[in-house]
C-alpha cells in the first residue's frame, strides 16, 4: 500500500468516535534470558492469526496466563449471558442432503429488524462461535436501531450438532467451503421460515476468517440473489492465510488444551491477548468450551468445544481462490483488516483500483469485531449505509421538471404584469 493510502486509511481512523479503553491485564515483564512471544498492544502480526479464529499468540508459560484475581477485588472474567446481547436463539433441525444418515441441528442467534430495517448475517471463524458478533451487534443496534442480526455456530462449533440417526457410531467432520456456504443459505432461509418472515430482508453478510471466506462464496454464487446487498469480510485474505498454514500446528501445539474453570478460560483468552476486550471475552468464551462429564482430569474439567487439529484437512480449501472470489462476487465489499501487512498481491490490486472499501485498524489484534466492537460497528453500518437501495435519491422525471420549469415560468409572468 502506497504512502498515500496509508494516510488516507490514517485520516478515516480519527473520524471514527472513539473506543472505550479495553480491560485487560498487562503481561508480566519478560528477562532478556527468557523473551516472551506475547506481542505488545499496538503490533497487529501474528502467524496464525489468518487461519484460526484462536490462533493469536503463542503464549509463554511465564505470563501466569491463570492468575487469579487479587482478593477483595471481583473477579472481572465472570461470563456475560448472551441474552444481553441477541433477542432469542433457534435450532433448526434438517438432514444433511448429502447423507442421509444424518442430522444437523443448527443453533442460531437471532434479533429481528424492524421497520424494514437491514439483517446483518454473521459467520465466525475456525474454533469460534456466533457469540464472537455478540458485542459488535450490541453496538449496531446503538447506531442503527431497526437492524436485525442472525449470527449461528458453524458445524464442529459452538452448539451446533451433527449426529447419526439412532446415535449408531460417530461422525467423521465435514467442513468443506461448499458444505458451510450451503448450511449458511439454509440457516438463512429456515430463520425466515421460523420467524413468520413474508420474505427475506435486506442483508449485508459478515464474515470473519473462516467465516470471511464462507460469505464471499456465497456472495460470488449469487445464493441469496437480490437480497444480498453487499458483504464485509473481516481479517483474512488468501495470501496470509496459506502462509500461516505452515504454523498452524505449532501454535496448536502449544495451546493449552483443559482449563480448571470457565473463568481461567477467560482469563487465559484475555491474559495471552487472544481476546484484547475483556467483556467480549466474557460473552463469546463461554461458548468455546464446555465441561467433561465425568471429566478425565477432575481438575481441569473443561476442554474445548471444537477440535482443531480435526479441521487440517479443510484449511487450504477454506481460503485457495479467496481474493479472486472476492473481488469478483457482485455486490458492496468490504475489506476489514488489522493490518497493511495482510494484503496480498491480488487485493493491493484491487483497492488501488478501487473495487472494494480497505479499512485498516492496527490497534486491533485477529479478532477485529470483539477487540474494537464501536469501531467496527460504526463501519459496518456505514458500509449499509452506502449500498443502502432504499436510501438512493432518484433525480426527478423529465415531465415533472418541464411541469415545474412552466409553473415557475407563469408565475413569473403574473408577477411582471401586475
Amino acid at each position: 500500500m502506497s504512502d498515500l493510502q496509508k494516510s488516507f486509511a490514517k485520516a478515516k481512523l480519527a473520524k471514527l468516535p472513539p473506543e472505550p479503553p479495553p480491560i485487560w491485564d498487562e503481561p508480566s515483564k519478560q528477562t532478556q534470558n527468557n523473551p516472551s512471544p506475547m506481542r505488545d498492544h499496538d503490533d497487529d502480526s501474528s502467524s496464525a492469526s489468518s487461519v484460526s479464529s484462536t490462533g493469536t499468540v503463542i503464549p509463554s508459560p511465564t505470563q501466569h496466563l491463570f492468575a487469579r484475581p487479587g482478593r477483595g477485588s471481583p473477579s472481572t472474567s465472570t461470563s456475560l449471558p448472551w441474552t444481553q446481547f441477541f433477542a432469542q436463539e433457534l435450532f433448526l433441525s434438517h438432514d444433511d442432503p448429502k447423507h442421509e444418515d444424518l442430522e444437523i441441528t443448527h443453533h442460531v442467534y437471532v434479533t429481528p429488524p424492524t421497520d424494514s430495517g437491514p439483517l446483518f448475517v454473521m459467520h465466525h471463524g475456525a474454533g469460534s462461535s456466533g457469540l464472537t458478533f455478540a458485542s459488535c451487534a450490541e453496538e449496531i443496534r446503538k447506531i442503527l436501531p431497526k437492524a436485525g442480526f442472525l449470527s449461528p455456530d458453524c458445524r464442529e462449533h459452538g452448539s451446533t450438532t451433527v449426529k447419526r440417526k439412532g446415535n449408531e457410531g460417530g461422525v467423521e467432520p465435514d467442513l468443506r467451503l461448499e458444505t458451510l456456504s450451503q448450511d449458511l443459505v439454509f440457516v438463512i432461509h429456515e430463520t425466515k421460515e421460523k420467524m413468520g418472515w413474508g420474505s427475506l430482508p435486506d442483508i449485508v453478510l459478515v464474515g470473519h476468517s473462516l467465516g470471511g471466506a464462507v460469505v464471499t462464496d456465497v456472495a460470488r454464487k449469487g445464493a441469496l440473489g437480490a437480497k444480498l446487498l453487499a458483504y464485509a469480510v473481516l481479517d483474512v485474505v488468501e495470501g496470509s492465510a496459506m502462509d500461516a498454514l505452515q504454523s498452524m500446528d505449532k501454535y496448536l501445539s502449544t495451546r493449552p488444551t483443559r482449563f480448571p474453570s470457565l473463568t481461567s478460560g477467560i482469563e487465559w483468552h484475555t491474559r495471552s491477548r487472544t481476546i484484547r476486550n475483556r467483556n467480549s471475552a466474557r460473552v463469546s468464551v463461554p461458548s468455546l468450551l464446555h465441561e467433561e462429564s465425568p471429566p478425565s482430569d477432575p481438575e481441569r474439567p473443561w476442554v474445548w468445544r471444537t477440535n482443531l487439529d480435526k479441521t487440517k484437512p479443510f484449511w487450504e480449501n477454506w481460503f485457495v481462490g479467496l481474493s479472486r472470489k472476492f473481488l469478483e462476487a457482485k455486490g458492496g465489499k468490504l475489506l476489514l483488516l488489522a493490518g497493511t501487512d495482510r494484503l496480498d498481491k491480488e487485493l493491493m490490486i484491487g483497492q488501488m483500483q478501487g473495487k472494494y472499501q480497505l479499512q485498516v485498524f492496527p490497534e486491533a489484534g485477529h479478532f477485529i469485531q470483539e477487540d474494537q466492537p464501536v469501531k467496527t460497528a460504526q463501519v459496518l453500518v456505514d458500509f449499509f449505509r452506502r449500498n443502502d437501495r432504499g436510501a438512493l435519491v432518484l433525480p426527478p422525471k423529465v415531465a415533472d421538471m418541464q411541469a415545474e420549469a412552466a409553473m415557475k415560468k407563469g408565475a413569473g409572468a403574473g408577477v411582471i404584469k401586475k
